[in-house]
């Protein structure tokens, strides 16, 4: 499916099937906001590209 020029607002999108969503629409060319109540884990060794 092609997103491209359409906007996702992604909640729970720090990790699961909530990231998996924010990686899977960023490829199909969406603009992405991705939020969620967890904070940056600064001491996480694979953070999201977002």
């Amino acid at each position: 499916m092609d997103f491209t020029d359409k906007v996702v607002f992604i909640t729970g999108g720090a990790k699961g099937i909530g990231r998996s969503m924010a990686e899977h629409f960023q490829a199909a060319g969406a603009k992405t906001a991705i939020m969620d109540r967890l904070t940056a884990n600064t001491s996480n060794p694979n953070p999201p590209d977002f």
